[in-house]
């Protein structure tokens, strides 16, 4: 019996044995002109066995490096792409540089803090009273994530304040967008069966006029 546990190792799984095999033939190839053909044909092999990628783009030059890849990087040909080298393949994405900043209220987010530093540079009277209005009525909406219960107007202003570190004045008579809970209740209507009326109504006739007389 062949089993698979004594067979090749498959370098990409997805595409099957019998794709490796074709790669493992096209190495085999001595002639560059016929194995460039031969190559081409893989690659529209692999193309059909996921027609829906066909429009993503790039979706060709992630077949041709593929290829490159389950030849273990010894195929010779003519690719439209740069080849993929065993070294490139092998190196690590750079570390994402993550802000260690801390966020005082972290039921606001960073975001708010983002937006408060926007407001404190912006000169004009209006967009910062306007974005001043826009941040405290999402400040609010964040709150209540957090916390159902309702929240006074005073305690938003008095937060915003306070990232601000006194920068930001809260324009006078403001009152906030109320916050309601929205319940949607869905109703679940009987489908009567025609059917079933039919026969219940047949029922009460043949009841109806059967019924003995006093």
């Amino acid at each position: 019996m062949d089993y698979n546990s004594s067979r090749k190792h498959l370098i990409l799984p997805e595409y099957g044995r019998n794709v490796h095999k074709m790669v493992d033939y096209a190495l085999t190839v001595e002639d560059r002109v016929q194995r460039n053909h031969v190559v081409k044909s893989i690659i529209a092999i692999m193309g059909n066995m996921y027609p829906h990628l066909r429009d993503v783009s790039d979706f060709r030059h992630k077949l041709w490096d593929h290829i490159a890849i389950m030849s273990d990087f010894n195929l010779d040909i003519d690719s439209p792409y740069e080849a993929p080298t065993r070294e490139k393949l092998a190196e690590k994405p750079d570390r994402l540089p993550y802000s260690t900043k801390r966020i005082k209220y972290r039921h606001y987010g960073r975001t708010v803090e983002v937006l408060i530093a926007k407001a404190i540079e912006l000169e004009d009277p209006k967009e910062k009273d306007a974005l001043i209005i826009m941040i405290a009525n999402h400040m609010k909406k964040s709150f209540l994530n957090w916390n159902k219960d309702s929240v006074p107007d005073e305690k938003i202003f008095k937060d915003l304040v306070a990232l601000s570190k006194g920068k930001l004045e809260i324009p006078e008579r403001l009152k906030l967008a109320e916050v309601k809970e929205r319940e949607f209740v869905q109703k679940i209507k009987k489908k009567k069966n025609p059917r079933t009326d039919n026969r219940n109504d047949n029922k009460n006739d043949h009841r109806k006029f059967n019924k003995p007389r006093a």
